[in-house]
């Protein structure tokens, strides 16, 4: 699906503004003040690259775009600056998500976005995007587009951090496998989110950095705007970072739990074989079938020899007492 809005200034104020499909490109084309914003959703990989082919958008973005899971990256061209990110559709409490590649080509008096589903900043934009006044601002417009994407990435892993603070208090209360399995998950899932954020925030520290003219000329104050959305990448980035770094104090601290605990069992095991080793070994020696063994015809043998394994029962377990309770 293409679809397109397009603004034509007038001077007396009657500024013109339309939707349609691509029909509005042509009269974008003969307007020389004209803006548009084109969005193409969905689109065969063939068409799509044709049309902006024909929109001069360069053979290389367009690869970078099509390319399965390529790395978030902004790149200026001649005609275009590409912003390619992770857009995300779906965000559950548990972190698992859902996300797609979402391209935006923001170019002299035009804006060109890409994405194989629905998006949310998309559909946010068109709708507000003529009483906002964005549509003489492309950069700005893409920077905005961006910004609501990573605001929804923020609000949900503000949403995770009552979630971690139970698990902590239960790992805390009652450490058992169910637990330890979902940190351990909830882990690997903030070690891809990680990822994620860091290529956002570099990619929109190098686009601040070298910011080309053409949206720097346009109406609208990109530079700040690129200042709020590094602000909000580096802050999300922050928080996936410390988040990771909780469950692995978490998971290391059931570990010393766990070990502790196996420590413990192995050291009582430990005294109740102490305890047991002097009677063992006199019924080892008198269970032993020889004729010349004067013991076993005392009178009293079976007593001296019961009392004996009793005292030294008793005194290992004296002795193993006072050594564990110092």
């Amino acid at each position: 699906m293409i679809r397109t809005q397009l603004l034509i200034p007038a001077a007396d104020g009657n500024d013109q503004w339309l939707q349609g499909g691509v029909e509005l490109v042509q009269q974008w084309r003969q307007s020389a003040g004209a803006f548009i914003w084109i969005d193409l959703e969905a689109e065969p990989e063939e068409k799509e690259r044709n049309f902006l082919l024909d929109m001069d958008c360069h053979p290389l973005a367009i690869d970078d775009l099509q390319r399965f899971r390529h790395p978030p990256k902004t790149e200026n061209f001649a005609s275009y600056t590409l912003l390619l990110y992770r857009d995300i559709i779906a965000f559950n409490p548990d972190l698992t998500i859902t996300q797609m590649t979402l391209a935006l080509f923001a170019g002299d008096r035009c804006l060109i976005s890409c994405h194989e589903k629905a998006s949310q900043a998309i559909n946010h934009y068109w709708s507000s995007a003529r009483s906002e006044h964005l549509l003489i601002s492309p950069g700005l417009l893409a920077a905005r587009i961006m910004r609501f994407s990573v605001t929804h990435y923020l609000d949900a892993m503000l949403l995770f951090e009552s979630r971690l603070a139970d698990l902590e208090d239960a790992m805390q209360e009652s450490p058992n496998d169910a637990l330890m399995r979902d940190l351990i998950a909830s882990q690997s899932r903030l070690r891809k989110l990680k990822r994620i954020f860091s290529y956002h925030e570099r990619l929109i520290q190098t686009l601040r950095l070298e910011i080309p003219q053409r949206l720097i000329d346009e109406e609208g104050d990109i530079e700040h705007a690129l200042q709020d959305l590094y602000e909000r990448c580096e802050r999300l980035h922050g928080l996936c970072t410390m988040y990771y770094d909780i469950c692995g104090d978490l998971i290391n601290g059931y570990l010393s739990l766990t070990s502790h605990s196996l420590s413990n069992t192995i050291r009582d095991l430990t005294v109740l074989t102490a305890l047991f080793m002097p009677p063992t070994l006199i019924v080892g020696v008198y269970g032993m079938n020889f004729d010349n063994m004067p013991e076993l015809h005392w009178h009293y043998g079976y007593f001296i020899v019961l009392g004996a394994m009793l005292v030294l029962g008793g005194a290992s377990g004296l002795w193993a007492y006072r050594k564990w309770m110092r």
